[in-house]
């Protein structure tokens, strides 16, 4: 006896899970017509009437579409992993995934965040291909081989998408220009008459893969000038700040970029309670451009990082996996300017 792709075991209770052939039944039309509705499928023409009909079924009866039977029928999943951030990122880039994950709903995919924490590149790309996701858009704390990006495609991946500070073979890579960020800081500081530049060094797991770019860049921005870039290891807590702001004095800094504006608020606050006088004695730079850094005495100078939009990613995503022939390339991210405010 054969059984429907969308039948499924009893549930614990003892009630059949409804299918669309009991939807099409309550409703008084085809299953291709509950299909098309319930998939927002635009391309056949179906009176409105009728789609409520569908829809008011489909609810009185408990009935989803079945995902899995779906991308058989379509020969493709609408599934698009995002390996969940295990990295303190910030308010910027978590507003930035919280946009692209709307943007994608718009456009009727279905977005699956997967926690990758402890996996390597190919063992990372065999579980997200176990899901079948027609696009993976990686923020780059997995670094993808060659290798692991034609696993993907191999496993039906039609676009893979990395947003981190490297180019990867295979992908549309958007590459964050870290190291800009902190070149400008530095380089404002520098102009400002700075002449021995502290630069926070985040000590939360996992933030190198920024930190360190924009340490390399404020380097780069004091070459030649006479300035001095002192690292500065710093854990996101009071402890910390207030430690480092006691020794400030013997270190001898009259100016910081302090990675972004949270850590930059912290180190201030530590900096100002410590009686030093921020900008007279020491110039402080953040980066983000959070609006709780103007809301702070002095106003926080900082770093605007113009972001791709969410929009934008879930319109490449999109054009992607229609049409597998855009060929890959890389596209460099991060304009970085700095808003002068009162701190430095």
């Amino acid at each position: 006896m054969s059984h429907s792709t969308e039948q499924s075991p009893e549930r614990p209770t003892g009630r059949a899970v409804p299918t669309s052939a009991d939807v099409a039944r309550l409703a008084g039309v085809s299953r291709a017509t509950v299909s098309y509705v319930l998939n927002n499928t635009s391309a056949v023409r179906i009176s409105e009437p009728t789609r409520q009909r569908v829809r008011e079924a489909a609810e009185e009866l408990g009935y989803v579409p079945h995902a899995a039977a779906r991308s058989l029928r379509a020969g493709h999943s609408r599934m698009v992993l995002l390996p969940s951030a295990h990295i303190p990122v910030g308010p910027l880039y978590s507003q930035f995934f919280s946009d692209l994950q709307w943007e994608l709903r718009r456009l009727d995919y279905t977005v699956v965040q997967y926690g990758s924490i402890g996996l390597k590149s190919d063992e990372a790309a065999r579980a997200w291909a176990e899901l079948r996701p027609v696009a993976v858009v990686s923020l780059g704390e997995v670094e993808l081989t060659e290798q692991a990006v034609e696993l993907l495609k191999r496993s039906g991946a039609r676009a893979v998408i990395t947003l981190g500070t490297q180019q990867v073979e295979g992908t549309h890579s958007l590459v964050m220009d870290q190291g800009r960020v902190g070149e400008v800081a530095t380089a404002h500081l520098v102009e400002s008459g700075r002449r021995r530049i502290g630069v926070v060094v985040p000590e939360e797991p996992g933030l190198g893969m920024f930190s360190q770019p924009r340490l390399d860049g404020a380097r780069r921005a004091a070459e030649g000038t006479g300035a001095t870039v002192v690292p500065l290891p710093l854990r996101y807590d009071e402890e910390s700040a207030e430690e480092l702001a006691g020794r400030w004095r013997e270190l001898g800094l009259d100016g910081v970029f302090a990675y972004n504006d949270e850590y930059a608020m912290l180190l201030m606050r530590a900096l100002q309670d410590a009686g030093i006088s921020v900008p007279d004695e020491t110039a402080v730079v953040g980066a983000d451009d959070l609006l709780l850094g103007r809301l702070l005495r002095p106003r926080l100078s900082t770093v605007h990082i113009d972001m791709v939009l969410g929009r934008e990613l879930a319109e490449l995503v999109d054009r992607a996996v229609r049409d597998e022939d855009v060929p890959p390339r890389p596209r460099r991210l991060l304009e970085s300017r700095v808003v002068r405010r009162e701190s430095s």
